[in-house]
């Protein structure tokens, strides 16, 4: 068998968890839970279109950046970006998500799935705030399920251990966009020029 296509497949190959497995997946964020999201900096959102479509967005700032209002409940500031906003889109119209959270050096990572909405509350986005900045907006996580995942996958990977790391790259947007707007060479270094901008001196804007 080739292709995999009900749920009686897959358990051939990889058996059911053991009730002890599933008895770390929690309704609420419980101690342990909360500690990590104070240390985390960063974070990997996931949503869903109405047609199903799946994005997942990075989203990053200073440790304890997503805050817990409850054990059950989250926010998260929303930051400055490249304007497509796929992800915000997609909670106002199905309002499901989806995120792992990650620590530097720590092995497991945290999983939360539920529900959301968007808030552009004047004193909520300033209490979110950074450096002195309001965030743009509020996302809240309503929590449904919440778990750590074991770290074999971050181990496997060495994600954490610096001498594995390859040297360091870049993507050039420059070349992605500069062809599809029938633009050359002069306007993708324009392009990557205002995109190194973007890291530097404009970190914190679009202007």
């Amino acid at each position: 068998m080739a292709r995999l296509t009900s749920a009686a497949d897959l358990r051939r190959i990889i058996a059911e968890p053991r009730p002890t497995t599933k008895a770390k997946i929690l309704d609420a964020l419980d101690e342990q839970s909360i500690d990590f999201l104070k240390r985390c900096p960063f974070a990997l959102v996931g949503t869903t279109a109405p047609d199903g479509t799946v994005e997942v967005s990075p989203k990053g700032d200073e440790p304890g950046f997503i805050r817990v209002e409850d054990p059950r409940t989250l926010l998260i500031p929303e930051r400055v970006g490249n304007n497509l906003a796929f992800g915000l889109s997609n909670i106002l119209a199905t309002g499901q998500i989806g995120m792992i959270a990650l620590v530097p050096a720590t092995g497991e990572t945290l999983r939360i799935s539920g529900t959301a909405e968007i808030y552009d509350d004047p004193d909520l986005v300033a209490s979110l705030s950074s450096l002195g900045r309001p965030a743009l907006l509020a996302t809240r996580v309503h929590v449904k399920h919440c778990y750590f995942h074991c770290a074999r996958s971050i181990v496997r990977a060495k994600l954490w251990d610096p001498k594995s790391w390859p040297a360091p790259g870049r993507v050039s947007f420059g070349k992605i966009i500069a062809p599809r707007v029938g633009a050359g060479a002069e306007m993708a270094a324009k392009i990557d020029a205002s995109v190194e901008g973007a890291y530097t001196t404009r970190l914190w804007t679009n202007s």
